[in-house]
């Protein structure tokens, strides 16, 4: 598989980091509608023999905007590099969204980004695309610069399940806070999952017999606080099913931020510090505080058995 190069800014870039056929939009969860246009983008690599880049933003433009808002993120940079790489894209362009950046017309960003910047020779956006100061920016906009500025476009049509529900990053966000993970994953084309270092925490999960590896959320849009059935992947690739509450553990006294405290099923290994990333693979029930500890112990027995049924169906 061909290593994808990540590209910081678009300003003065040598003659070898431009000229692709990019993808554009914030692609957090590079999810199936995501993928469409990425997919609308690699056509026309093949056919022009250019690289496929894909165009994305730092911080979010939500982020930049509405800083206010509670977090929202579905990936880290590291798992979106990693999904995009795994479509074959050749070239991430990270734009820092700056204010001077934030205040380019539709027609600025067209001819100083696209056009002058990345020498795009193509590119694919979605059918709900903004762009610009004011976000006056369109599908149509983009198709008029490209015929001017000498760019191909692209559009891609809206995807949807089934059902007829169009494929978003918010509508795996409400599925991931209604504690669907399942509904979640069917429009990633994955499962959900939280990447981060394990902390050190009290060891209490180690002495009452369940050892978890502690990690915090961060800017993740927080899922419902509940427990999960899990799989991990640790840094040498190894994947371990396990058991998960993200919360607050209320029963605990101590006001804590949200964390994921994972039970790596027949795990005994160090692995404070390292990163590792865990799927949510089924919800099992809600956050609850018990009368006392041992109470909370013999419900904790009970997920694993519940997990290990689902993840482990051959052993049980």
């Amino acid at each position: 598989m061909r290593r994808l190069r990540v590209i910081k800014g678009w300003k003065d870039l040598p003659q070898g980091d431009r000229g692709a056929a990019v993808a554009m939009g914030s692609f957090d969860g590079v999810h199936r509608g995501h993928q469409q246009v990425i997919a609308l983008a690699a056509k026309a690599a093949g056919e022009l023999g250019c690289p496929l880049g894909v165009i994305t933003f730092d911080p979010h433009p939500r982020v930049y905007f509405r800083p206010e808002e509670p977090a929202f993120h579905l990936m880290k940079p590291d798992q979106q590099a990693r999904a995009l790489e795994a479509l074959g894209v050749d070239v991430l362009y990270v734009l820092p969204f700056s204010p001077e950046f934030a205040h380019l017309t539709d027609r600025e960003f067209a001819a100083e980004v696209l056009h002058k910047g990345l020498g795009a020779r193509h590119v694919a956006v979605g059918f709900d695309i903004t762009f610009g100061w004011g976000r006056t920016g369109s599908p149509a906009t983009m198709q008029a610069y490209g015929e001017e500025m000498g760019f191909g476009v692209s559009v891609a049509e809206a995807v949807a399940d089934g059902g007829g529900e169009k494929y978003s990053s918010t509508a795996v966000r409400e599925a991931l806070r209604g504690g669907r993970p399942a509904d979640a994953a069917a429009i990633l084309g994955r499962p959900f999952a939280i990447e981060g270092a394990v902390q050190r925490g009290r060891q209490l999960g180690r002495k009452l017999g369940f050892p978890t590896a502690n990690v915090a959320l961060g800017h993740y849009v927080i899922p419902r606080f509940g427990v999960y059935a899990t799989r991990t992947r640790l840094p040498d690739g190894r994947e371990v099913p396990g058991v998960a509450n993200i919360g607050i553990n209320p029963t605990i006294e101590g006001t804590r931020a949200p964390l994921l405290e994972v039970w790596l099923f027949d795990f005994d290994e160090d692995i404070y510090d390292q990163v590792i990333e865990t799927d949510l693979v089924a919800f099992l029930r809600p956050e609850a505080k018990f009368d006392s500890v041992e109470i909370m112990t013999e419900q904790v027995m009970k997920d694993a058995k519940a997990a290990r049924a689902l993840l482990l169906p051959e052993l049980e």
